[in-house]
């Protein structure tokens, strides 16, 4: 084992919409403009968040995910990730004490242990004074017990309101408040249904992340956010050398990227290039032609946002349906599953789309699936063993809607079980609530989003697939 001195910093919250991402830029956009390397990571299976951290940071942004990553995961993926950084900042999910154990061990707060890193917590100050010295013990003292080395309040009202919550937390938490941030709407970032909008959709976005330097530079001590930085415990590591990418990129994988699909974690696309694919990325709205490809990737994203113009290009739709007809290989993953579906009804309207899956979509006013999915393999395909146990992420408003695919699905499953379906649903929702993961020849279809760290033959048989499909 070693011992890694990277100066680190964890920032949480009581709870969710709190403040922790405007301080997170703040933070990051002032340090990368003091000429600071800086590797962001983002704790849990959020897309969204790590988009903003890594445009203020300027590299890209990885989960920590306990549940997803288990505890050797994520310290993996730390040590991989900032051998070249000289600070590192990690922006929890949700509350400090959220998490699917009872026990708090993938909670921010665990994540924050595990990684031996002081935790800034963010207080929105709106309705206290003195009472917040409360909520700032209460997160103390809850197991697992975190390092809470300061405390930013956030939404201050006035001058009065501050000195009040500052002099309890101090006196009673015996910690000190290093920052006090006034309301301001100039730097919030717009939200929609799954959470805040892209960097792509939001055209000021970088004004954004300058606005919220500012009022940190401004309202938050940056020399003590430093000391807590490089206070931090040295943290014993497995030293471990990256994957090397294969010698040969032997097969080419078109990817769909813009802003309809921009859900993908820098791993799974790290892997599949590690096993010797070549990526081509595809954007589904301007593009009308697909390349020479071996296999395709369609991730997640917000294809209701774009059904306008996702629709309208039918020649690249009928491009993905041929291709699915020669038998290439292609992973469509949520927003990749609706693409492929015949039709998509949003809004009192209905789209065609690819027609490659017999389903048409709707779309509901509540999420259908949201959270953690646990799945497990009915059959061996070529892209899982039969009864692997598989965990992943679902957040979608969507499911097949028309009583005539209803039937196919329970059709399908009903007279060639393992044949359509890879999964049975065993936590989450799916496809209906009851199986996801449609097989059809060498495709896969599925609402769940998956990481490549948790399921790591992914990349390798995805890669498999396609030097078949070449050859």
């Amino acid at each position: 084992m070693e011992e890694s001195n990277l100066s680190r910093l964890m920032i949480s919250a009581p709870q969710k919409s709190a403040g922790k991402t405007t301080v997170s830029l703040g933070i990051i956009h002032n340090l990368v403009e003091d000429g600071v390397s800086i590797q962001s990571f983002k704790k849990g299976p959020d897309y969204i968040d790590p988009m903003w951290l890594k445009l203020a940071s300027g590299n890209d942004c990885y989960n920590l995910d306990p549940y997803l990553m288990g505890d050797k995961g994520c310290l993996d993926s730390f040590t991989n990730n900032t051998h070249k950084s000289e600070m590192a900042l990690i922006e929890g999910n949700h509350g400090l004490h959220d998490g699917m154990s009872m026990d708090g061990s993938d909670s921010t707060s665990g994540l924050a242990n595990l990684l031996k890193t002081p935790v800034l917590l963010v207080l929105d100050s709106r309705g206290m004074n003195r009472g917040a010295a409360a909520i700032v013990t209460g997160m103390q003292k809850m197991f697992p017990q975190p390092d809470i080395a300061g405390v930013v309040l956030n939404h201050v009202r006035s001058s009065r309101q501050e000195e009040k919550q500052k002099a309890a937390i101090e006196k009673f938490c015996g910690v000190p408040v290093i920052g006090a941030i006034p309301v301001d709407e100039a730097v919030s970032i717009p939200e929609r249904h799954l959470g805040l909008t892209t960097v792509e959709e939001t055209g000021n976005a970088r004004k954004i992340i300058r606005h919220a330097g500012e009022l940190i530079a401004n309202y938050c001590d940056m020399n003590a956010i430093q000391s807590i930085y490089n206070n931090a415990t040295p943290l014993k590591i497995q030293p471990k050398k990256a994957p090397q990418p294969a010698n040969k990129q032997s097969v080419k994988i078109g990817v769909f990227h813009d802003s309809a699909f921009c859900f993908y974690y820098p791993e799974n696309l790290e892997d599949l290039r590690y096993n010797g694919a070549e990526l081509v990325f595809i954007d589904a709205l301007n593009d009308n032609l697909l390349p020479n490809l071996d296999g395709l990737y369609i991730g997640g994203g917000f294809p209701e946002s774009f059904f306008e113009e996702l629709s309208a290009n039918r020649k690249l739709l009928s491009e993905v349906k041929e291709r699915v007809r020669s038998g290439i290989p292609v992973y469509a993953e949520c927003a990749g599953l609706i693409y492929l579906c015949e039709s998509a009804l949003y809004k009192g309207k209905k789209y065609p789309l690819a027609g490659v899956l017999p389903f048409e979509i709707g779309f509901q006013k509540k999420p259908v699936g949201y959270g953690y999915l646990t799945l497990k393999s009915r059959c061996r395909s070529k892209w899982f063993d039969e009864n692997a146990l598989v965990k992943a992420h679902e957040f979608h408003y969507s499911k097949p809607i028309l009583a005539g695919s209803s039937k196919l699905i329970s059709k399908l499953a009903g007279t060639s079980p393992g044949e359509r379906f890879q999964f049975n649903v065993v936590r989450g929702y799916g496809i209906d609530g009851k199986q996801d993961g449609f097989l059809q020849h060498n495709l896969f279809a599925s609402f769940a989003h998956l990481h490549a760290s948790a399921n790591p033959q992914w990349a390798k048989g995805f890669v498999e697939l396609a030097s078949e499909y070449q050859h």
